[in-house]
């Protein structure tokens, strides 16, 4: 079936969509215009959806909303698109599924009638920046670059446009990843490390839901791969051709570094040089990473050139070390991408110099224990504020080489308490100190997002 033929069969069609958020609108809208009857559920009422409910309403959308919105799955659904933060074992989906249902999302939709090529990225930190680099080497050797999945635009309602000499970059979450049966012809994973260890079961199925970025390619598939971490290197043995790269490892085959330059090896001799790491804007040696990475995904595909003309000009992605303002000789950033701890230790690398971090926020289940070991060596002050204030306390202060880290936890879970912890932050600052919010774990204590948290951040440094 192509996908004519698919929206002609939607038509009269009784569909479900659960999660009226940004990546399924676009498909809820694009159901009812095929004809089809579509109930969409959300955990939000009619005037928390404001303009969304109203537009949906004019298409002939049913709705199902409040706190029990997945009970009110139709008996009668014969297609249901979940959301990617929806376990497809939540008991409701479940019996939809006994019901005669076929559970999918907007992402499955997307992989099974995409015309051209896909570059498809995951990994526990770095895929964001990773992605952007994939998609801007692509735009500037002249490509023309869609790109989408937790990043960009929901790409299901630009399958019309799509022509098969285009290029298609997503990144993939873990969430995305976990019922995908089909794979990107070059996927990449950037690194594996424990994260979202409270919405999937344990740290083997976050493993394996990362694994069907590749797991579903045919021979002509390329699996791009971080040999420096355990878990995807690995990767390797079960990947039909697996390409690695390495800041760490001086790689036989592979794209790792020469000194300073970023190169690429075949059978242990140099058969590309690229350019020096000195040359990249955006600061941290994770960056360096990233960009090996984005060369070992494009190579072939864009000029040699292009790759050095984007190190030197792509100014970085938000909220990934984006440096906010400098105010009595103290420089702020802002790193609320960071949700994980290896996240926030990368950051911290980026500085030749301890900083003042201000750190936490929602529990992911994921350890600290290591991560007090590194705040330890690693930063002059911390500033702890959300849900996580007390792990993170407690790892510092129980690591082995603890000494006394001047610790300052801010109470309270709200905006208040957080303004509270940069304005403290500013307090205990010295001229020639940096200021760093890398907060280890997510932001949903007191804000929808980590944008939102980055960007209530740079307000308040802003106002300082």
């Amino acid at each position: 079936m192509n996908f004519c033929e698919y929206k002609k069969s939607m038509e009269n069609k009784r569909v479900c969509v659960i999660g009226i958020g940004v990546s399924n609108l676009p498909l809820i809208k694009l159901l009812a215009r095929w004809g089809a009857k579509v109930t969409a559920l959300d955990k939000r009422n009619e005037t928390q959806l404001g303009t969304d409910y109203t537009d949906l309403a004019c298409l002939g959308v049913s709705f199902g909303l409040g706190e029990d919105y997945l009970s009110k799955i139709p008996e009668d659904t014969e297609v249901l698109f979940k959301t990617p933060g929806i376990r497809v074992d939540e008991p409701e989906i479940l019996k939809a599924k006994e019901n005669g249902a076929v559970i999918t999302s907007e992402m499955e939709l997307f992989f099974d009638f995409c015309p051209c090529p896909i570059i498809a990225i995951t990994g526990s930190d770095g895929k964001t920046t990773t992605t952007t680099l994939v998609s801007e080497f692509l735009k500037a050797d002249g490509k023309t670059v869609y790109l989408g999945g937790n990043i960009g635009m929901p790409l299901v309602s630009e399958l019309d446009n799509i022509k098969a000499d285009d290029k298609v970059v997503l990144e993939l979450s873990s969430f995305q990843l976990h019922t995908l049966r089909k794979s990107a012809e070059i996927s990449l994973v950037t690194n594996i490390t424990p994260n979202h260890l409270n919405w999937h079961t344990d740290y083997k199925e976050y493993i394996d839901s990362k694994k069907n970025i590749f797991a579903f390619q045919d021979n002509n598939g390329v699996t791009v791969l971080n040999y420096d971490n355990d878990i995807t290197r690995s990767f390797a043995k079960e990947a039909k051709n697996p390409v690695f790269f390495s800041i760490l490892e001086n790689l036989a085959d592979g794209y790792c570094l020469d000194g300073k330059d970023l190169v690429k090896k075949k059978n242990g001799e140099i058969v590309e040089r690229y350019f020096s790491y000195e040359d990249i804007f955006i600061p941290g040696m994770h960056n360096v990473e990233n960009y090996l990475a984005a060369i070992a995904a494009t190579d072939g595909i864009v000029s040699k050139d292009v790759f050095h003309h984007v190190a030197k000009n792509f100014k970085g992605v938000p909220h990934r070390i984006e440096k906010v303002r400098e105010l009595d000789g103290v420089i702020y950033y802002n790193d609320s991408i960071a949700s994980s701890p290896a996240r926030t230790i990368a950051g911290l690398k980026s500085f030749d110099k301890k900083v003042i971090l201000i750190a936490g926020g929602e529990d992911k289940k994921i350890p600290y224990d290591e991560f007090g070991v590194e705040l330890n060596n690693r930063i002059k002050k911390l500033v702890l504020v959300g849900r996580t204030s007390k792990v993170i306390y407690d790892g510092v202060v129980n690591a082995k080489n603890y000494n006394g880290l001047e610790i300052h936890k801010i109470e309270g879970i709200s905006k208040d308490a957080f303004r509270e912890a940069v304005e403290y932050a500013k307090k205990i600052a010295e001229d020639g100190d940096i200021v760093l919010l890398s907060p280890a774990s997510t932001s949903f204590d007191i804000f929808k997002n980590f944008e939102e948290r980055g960007n209530f951040f740079k307000e308040v440094v802003n106002s300082l």
